[in-house]
């Protein structure tokens, strides 16, 4: 049976693994059901039809499943999903999905999300993510995996931020910003390619170079997007010891709906 502290308040139609804990004076609603190895601290709130996965540890004072903040919202029965092993610091809010997009605001695996980060309906984030203090995302933003949000970023609605991107500190971005590229200001501007983040993961110099390659026919070439697309297309033949890399570039362009950080 999970341990519950006495003063917390669990709906029993939730389900609990046997091994969660739940801290004093949190409240789990009805439509909950948490997995294996997760830990809710004190005061944390779960609602609506929310699924967490296992190993999670969730900090003090987060809001977790509640409606969300978009007056369209009529009650339906929408979602949020939580996979595995996620730390999620305090003072978090993830809301709810709506009806007007795929129902179901999801957060993957092995994710940092530090204090008063907020994921708001209908947001799809991937997994290996790290998010600073206050970054916030907006309604219907993707965030691929390995992405990095530093303090006080904040994401238009409908934004897309590739794998392996960086959105520096204060950032204010309403466009969309491809895999592995560096942006920061206000507004937000390319600035490089996350070298740093990629030799840490594992990158050969041969796929940064290949990256870099990429990101310099983006973005120094002077071509125009679709003529930009044509020579990565040309590039993954050139160099086929980054064509990975240069593919997940160029398919990110193809589905980019609200433009690319300039």
């Amino acid at each position: 049976m999970a341990t519950i502290h006495p003063s917390a308040i669990v709906d029993p139609k939730a389900e609990l693994d046997s091994t969660v804990e739940i801290g004093a004076y949190s409240i789990i609603g009805a439509h909950v059901s948490i997995g294996a190895g997760t830990v809710v601290g004190p005061h944390v709130v779960i609602e609506g039809h929310t699924t967490i996965g296992r190993d999670n540890k969730f900090f003090q004072f987060s809001s977790i499943g509640a409606a969300p903040q978009d007056k369209k919202w009529a009650g339906e029965p929408t979602r949020l999903e939580v996979g595995d092993r996620n730390t999620v610091r305090e003072f978090c809010t993830f809301n709810l999905g709506t009806a007007q997009d795929a129902g179901v605001t999801r957060l993957g695996s092995d994710n940092w999300i530090s204090a008063y980060v907020h994921l708001a309906h209908d947001c799809q984030v991937g997994s290996n993510t790290i998010f600073s203090n206050n970054a916030q995302l907006a309604g219907h933003v993707h965030v691929g995996d390995w992405a990095i949000l530093s303090g006080y970023a904040g994401v238009h609605q409908f934004c897309k931020i590739g794998a392996h991107a960086f959105v520096g500190m204060y950032t204010s971005l309403t466009q969309d910003v491809p895999p592995f590229v560096l942006v920061s200001g206000n507004p937000a501007g390319a600035r490089g390619v996350n070298i740093e983040g990629l030799k840490r993961r594992g990158f050969t110099r041969e796929q940064i170079d290949g990256v870099r390659s990429a990101y310099k026919l983006l973005y120094r070439s002077g071509l125009t997007l679709e003529q930009a697309k044509g020579a990565l297309l040309q590039a993954q033949t050139d160099t086929p010891e980054a064509a990975g890399q240069i593919c997940a570039m160029r398919e990110f362009l193809d589905g980019a709906t609200r433009g690319i950080v300039r």
